[in-house]
């Protein structure tokens, strides 16, 4: 059910056979990406291949990186790591090269569903599915008598009584970090409550509505149950909150569930009492306050096709099925991998897809209306403004960027 859900949503599929059978290569590889587990597993799978250099940069900040790195003559990095969202740039500032050829010629392997295409050509190859669900801590929700939370307005009530009775004075997690995350955060909530982020048929914003300020309260009825200083939290800072023992409830990405209980300096508390369920709903909705995303990787444009070539190569290497053989490798994420067999920790993906979770919009425009998002929501946070005044802004930021690329008129 769930692989075939994603495959109508984002082109996700399994990895058929053994990818590469010898990883010789002849010309230099760069990787760039994101730092959680799962990637670095990717990362360090490039680099296994001999014959030239296998570089990488895995970073929570690639997504300011990885465009400028590619828009180089030649590009410094060879290799984008991404996902639905950071496509997008990569896609409208033409970094990225169609791999059609590259395909034909050592993809043979894998199956068509497994392609992400966009305008006609394979633009990425997609190696493991996504979404944010619930974590929590089963032990401290058993304590105060309640089950998981299924709606957000379930979350904000436990959050109440864990505080009440003094157990924590902060029992929320969310990456709300000024920037991508709190954009994403909204995203989540403002499709939860049934919003749509363009006009029908158009690139004109719709997120000045009923759902974008329902969603933004949301938010900040959240905010009061977090830690003072959320704006600054990333996935990062959340998950060693929540390892440390000082949250019991969060938003997280289902690529983080493993780690919460082996990533050093986590807690006996937290490791007998984490927990998993799908995503919550919010507003009386059915719909999942959430995302389903797959995380896949690209080749540059301004390289050689030597180092095209060796590119495409090592990072099939990286995703090959014998991967899925090393226990700690496959409770890193739910691959799309031939050999891959879901574990524990991939049941909150499961759920948001059987929950008939929303992709993350792939939209030309959609990258300018998340960094509109991000840059303009967190005076809503800080009590600075109202909601109606954020989204305005939100709006008139995503037009005049919209305009000069030329969405609009």
């Amino acid at each position: 059910m769930f692989l075939k859900k994603v495959a109508l949503v984002s082109a996700l599929a399994v990895i058929s056979g053994s990818a590469v059978s010898a990883c010789e290569i002849s010309a230099r590889v760069s990787i760039v990406g994101n730092e959680f587990p799962a990637i670095q597993t990717v990362g360090a799978g490039a680099q296994e291949c001999t014959g030239a250099e296998v570089s990488t940069n895995l970073t929570k900040d690639h997504q300011s990186i990885n465009v400028p790195g590619m828009q180089g003559n030649p590009a410094e990095y060879t290799s984008a790591i991404i996902a639905n969202s950071s496509i997008v740039a990569l896609m409208n500032e033409d970094v990225i090269r169609p791999l059609d050829d590259l395909v034909a010629k050592y993809g043979g392997e894998l199956q068509s569903s497994q392609l992400i295409k966009i305008g006609g050509n394979i633009m990425a190859v997609a190696f493991m599915a996504n979404a944010q669900h619930l974590m929590y801590r089963k032990d401290i929700l058993d304590k105060i008598g309640v089950e998981p939370p299924k709606t957000y307005e379930d979350m904000l009530a436990a959050a109440k009584m864990i505080r009440d009775q003094g157990i924590m004075e902060n029992p929320i997690g969310g990456a709300y970090a000024s920037g991508w995350n709190l954009a994403q955060e909204f995203n989540n909530m403002f499709l939860g409550y049934g919003g749509s982020h363009f006009k029908d048929g158009s690139a004109e914003p719709n997120v000045n509505s009923a759902a974008g300020i329902n969603a933004l309260n949301m938010m900040k009825s959240l905010s009061g149950y977090m830690n003072p200083d959320f704006l600054t939290h990333d996935s990062n800072a959340t998950n060693a909150e929540y390892r440390a023992g000082n949250i019991a409830l969060l938003n997280m990405w289902g690529s983080r569930a493993a780690s919460q209980t082996t990533a050093e300096g986590v807690t006996d508390a937290v490791k007998n009492g984490h927990a998993i369920a799908g995503p919550m709903t919010v507003g009386g909705g059915s719909t999942p306050a959430s995302t389903l995303w797959w995380d896949g990787w690209t080749v540059a444009k301004n390289i050689s096709d030597d180092e095209a070539e060796a590119t495409f190569i090592a990072m099939m290497n990286a995703i090959r099925p014998a991967k899925m053989n090393d226990e700690s490798i496959r409770t890193q994420a739910v691959w799309l991998i031939d050999g891959y067999t879901p574990t524990n920790a991939a049941i909150g993906v499961f759920e948001a897809a059987k929950m008939a979770t929303t992709p993350y919009p792939m939209l030309p425009y959609m990258g300018l209306m998340h960094s509109s998002l991000g840059g303009e929501l967190a005076d809503f946070m800080q009590g600075k403004e109202s909601a109606e005044q954020a989204l305005a802004d939100v709006e008139a930021a995503y037009t005049a960027a919209a305009k000069e690329k030329g969405f609009l008129n």
